[in-house]
């Protein structure tokens, strides 16, 4: 078994793969601590184990999964299945690496845009030479209404949820539109402008906040809510392999 452990911003994941790529456990956390490492050990025959943080944890659970069994700690050093054409790779964080490994795991040797609607919206393309070249990096949707607030003197912060209508007879209905209907149309003319300067592009949508909108973008996309999870596994199974 392989364990998977990606420290997000806002939430600390735990999965469990077998060897041959079946999700057997995923647990989900706002803070991932050695105790719940444990009983995944005790419930599970763990061979190797692979780490992605971009946010804080305790350096106790790397500690344990060390003492336990060979853990992989993902940077831009890690050997990988495709190659890195990205200008500054040292700042290029692991779950942009591991949502490319995702997409390149899901359409090898095509161009694939996974777009990643979290924390933040982001965008990462590999073409169809195994090259991964970059992306993009923009506020996600809990951001915006955070942003709305917290820089005006009179607006309110609406709980995040789908927009009814495109023309908001409210203030609320207004920032409800501009946000998650602008979110949208972002989303399309970001796959609109891959597509016309690369051709047949396969597109994901994964993140936390893409159920909203995966039925209402107007292309053709490939929802995966777990894509940087089966990244990592990707990559871990690569190395191990290797």
């Amino acid at each position: 078994m392989y364990l998977i452990i990606d420290i997000g911003n806002t939430l600390h994941k735990a999965a469990v793969f077998s060897e041959t790529g079946e999700l057997v456990e995923l647990q989900k956390f706002r803070q991932l601590t050695p105790n719940r490492i444990e009983q995944l050990f005790k419930q599970h025959s763990i061979s190797h184990a692979i780490l992605s943080a971009v946010g804080k944890y305790s350096p106790l659970v790397e500690n344990y999964i060390r003492q336990h069994c060979p853990l992989l700690v993902l940077s831009t050093a890690t050997p990988l299945p495709f190659s890195i054409c990205y200008q500054t790779s040292s700042s290029l964080g692991p779950d942009r690496i591991a949502n490319a490994a995702g997409a390149y795991r899901m359409y090898p040797r095509q161009n694939v845009l996974s777009i990643q609607l979290g924390t933040c919206l982001v965008c990462d393309f590999i073409n169809n030479k195994k090259e991964y070249l970059g992306g993009s990096i923009a506020p996600g949707i809990g951001m915006r209404f955070k942003a709305l607030k917290h820089y005006t003197k009179k607006l309110p912060e609406v709980e995040k949820r789908q927009a009814e209508k495109l023309v908001g007879a409210t203030t609320e209905e207004s920032i409800l539109s501009g946000v998650m209907n602008g979110i949208r149309f972002e989303i399309e003319g970001t796959i609109a402008a891959y597509q016309q300067q690369y051709g047949e592009v396969k597109i994901l949508l994964t993140g936390g906040d893409a159920d909203p909108l995966q039925k209402s973008i107007k292309f053709p996309i490939f929802a995966a809510p777990n894509n940087v999870l089966w990244g990592l596994y990707e990559i871990l199974r690569y190395n191990v392999q290797k």
